[in-house]
């Protein structure tokens, strides 16, 4: 990446991802890393969202459960759609995307991640009671988050406009680069802009959404009178409030020493900042599937559906019903082996052939005290 910064900017950075990187070894390994998180945290975050669109047809859903829904979509925007294009770029080396890509990438990006930050912020309004699915139908939830998730994505669009307005396609020998440079004439303005801007969309809920959740976990331990799923509830919140807060500040901490006219960072600090970024979107849904209890049994749910659908494939062995009493189950087995064979046990036959025909005559009579009244008329 050795290009110097032309003198009537203030800042020159790339967009898109490192360009004009020297090495094999980057070229390779980058996209491999970034391929895999993104295909991990791809069906993690698909999982989740299928375990909570289960969930709310089964009329146990939650406000907490519709926020974190939209928060396992938004990392599933970030992974499909802003990774592959860092790959592509590590790859190529340089920008091959197009002038609208080059304009719109970091923009997108910056928009996804602003709005992360800000719903794990308003998921310390939202209750953890489960919302019943009556009327309103299977997907009902308060009208309160539907206007909090429209605001949330209009302000997380026009914060990072200055990234849209400041990127260009330019030429470089042979090959084009996808650069941000601003001129020196609105330098001052933009530094107060750069300093404004992460304060209010990351430092800010990072650090309210923590303290929230730390005081509410301390308080459902020590004073709820049944603190046990409240206060999980609330640890799994706070593991990603902690985890998304740790794992995106070396971004936004390039992207600020950049932009406020310091030395550039090294490459390094650079590359794995964006890593980090990516990881992040990946680590949240292995963060619900191993503490959130209703995400985990949905999952062990899921599990059991697919076992027992590849299951059926398995031919059956059909056992004999035994509808009736066991005699009958029996003399119906010997008279279908018997048919089968087509055979007769001899000394069966020649029993029931001597006594089919058999007449007992009276004077044989065993019991002569059934005809005891006419031996009595007989002796008078």
């Amino acid at each position: 990446m050795d290009i110097g910064r032309p003198a009537n900017v203030s800042f020159f950075d790339f967009v898109g991802g490192v360009q004009l990187l020297q090495g094999e070894d980057t070229r390779t390994a980058m996209p491999i890393i970034l391929i895999g998180i993104c295909v991990s945290g791809a069906v993690g975050n698909l999982l989740v969202l299928l375990i909570f669109i289960r969930d709310f047809r089964n009329g146990r859903g939650s406000e907490v459960k519709a926020l974190l829904a939209s928060l396992a979509s938004t990392d599933l925007v970030i992974l499909l759609l802003c990774a592959p294009v860092r790959a592509i770029t590590y790859y190529k080396q340089t920008w091959t995307l197009g002038s609208f890509v080059c304009s719109t990438t970091d923009w997108f990006q910056h928009s996804c991640v602003v709005a992360k930050t800000l719903i794990l912020a308003v998921t310390t309004r939202a209750k953890h009671t489960l919302v019943s699915s009556t009327a309103t139908g299977p997907f009902y939830s308060p009208t309160w988050i539907h206007g909090a998730l429209a605001f949330i994505w209009i302000v997380s669009m026009m914060f990072p406009i200055p990234q849209m307005l400041f990127s260009s396609f330019l030429p470089y020998g042979r090959d084009t680069i996808c650069v941000s440079e601003m001129p020196v004439c609105a330098s001052d303005f933009m530094k107060l802009f750069y300093k404004i801007y992460p304060t209010a969309t990351f430092v800010v809920p990072v650090i309210f959404t923590v303290a929230y959740y730390t005081k509410t976990l301390h308080a459902a331990v020590n004073h709820a009178p049944s603190p046990q799923h409240q206060s999980k509830v609330t640890l799994v919140l706070l593991c990603l409030s902690g985890a998304l807060g740790l794992m995106l500040l070396p971004e936004w901490g390039t992207f600020t020493w950049i932009r406020l006219g310091y030395n550039k960072p090294p490459v390094g600090l650079i590359i794995f900042a964006q890593v980090l970024l990516y990881a992040c979107s990946a680590f949240s849904p292995v963060i619900l599937m191993t503490m959130y209890d209703d995400v985990r049994q949905g999952l062990i749910t899921i599990w059991f559906i697919a076992t027992c659908r590849s299951s059926k494939q398995i031919p059956k062995i059909n056992c004999p019903k035994t509808e009736g009493n066991g005699a009958e189950v029996g003399a119906n087995a010997v008279a279908n082996a018997v048919s089968q064979e087509e055979k007769t046990f001899p000394d069966v036959e020649h029993f029931w052939t001597g006594r089919r025909n058999t007449q007992v005559e009276e004077a044989q009579d065993p019991i002569p005290w059934e005809k005891g009244e006419n031996v009595v008329e007989n002796q008078v």
